[in-house]
């Protein structure tokens, strides 16, 4: 009988929500234990299992990975999305580090004083058509992919991204062709199109219980 995967995290988007865009993706069922309390993931922390002492924490094939990225290559890897040779691997981490850098101007938003907020909703903006959009649009000129001829996980993390900023600024791909194209593309491969269904695993913006949660557990 085939190890259970279990993804532990909060019962929201934050570090986990790639995570399980990934899992989808690669057509992986996984359980979800959320933490909630202080008692449950003082109970992970007493059991030795997080080498950092923090969450997300996915059990697969016998282990218990920790480290979002860690936990991301090993999925892209199981699941042949990890490009073809070294150097389409060189440029997919490439677009990957520049996706997550844009994402976390969204993951801290939810944390910042109301008064920040604002100018936090205008950098992301401003961060995505000055620095990141373009280099995507480039990319995809041409192509239906970031690289090579099949998807990837540097595709799974645009589309995160862009479905994410979208949540602020639903008009932000107004002026980028290629990336509306991709967009409209790539929601309709169907292991993310059933994932963009409701009733998936994916989790809404965070609200009020969410953000107290990180607070009283990660920010102790």
């Amino acid at each position: 009988m085939a190890a259970r995967t279990v993804l532990h995290y909060y019962n929201g988007r934050g570090r986990a929500e790639i995570i399980r865009w990934m899992l989808a993706v690669a057509d992986i069922e996984y359980e979800e234990q959320f933490c909630t309390t202080l008692a449950e993931l003082d109970k992970l922390l007493e059991s030795g299992d997080l080498m950092f002492q923090q969450i997300p924490m996915l059990e697969i094939d016998g282990m218990k990975l920790v480290q979002t990225r860690a936990i991301l290559n090993y999925i892209a890897d199981k699941a042949n999305l990890y490009g073809s040779n070294l150097k389409e691997r060189a440029y997919i981490d490439m677009y990957v580090e520049g996706a997550i850098d844009l994402v976390t101007l969204i993951l801290y938003y939810f944390f910042l004083p109301e008064c920040d907020q604002e100018k936090q909703r205008n950098l992301m903006k401003e961060k995505a058509h000055n620095r990141y959009f373009p280099v995507y649009e480039k990319a995809l000129e041409g192509k239906q992919y970031l690289v090579g001829d099949k998807l990837s996980f540097a595709d799974v993390y645009l589309i995160y991204d862009i479905l994410s900023l979208e949540d602020f600024h639903p008009d932000i791909l107004q002026n980028w062709p290629n990336l509306q194209a991709f967009k409209k593309r790539i929601c309709e491969v169907p292991t993310i199109k059933k994932f963009l269904q409701p009733g998936s695993k994916r989790k809404p913006m965070a609200d009020a219980t969410y953000i107290a949660t990180v607070k009283l557990l990660a920010f102790r």
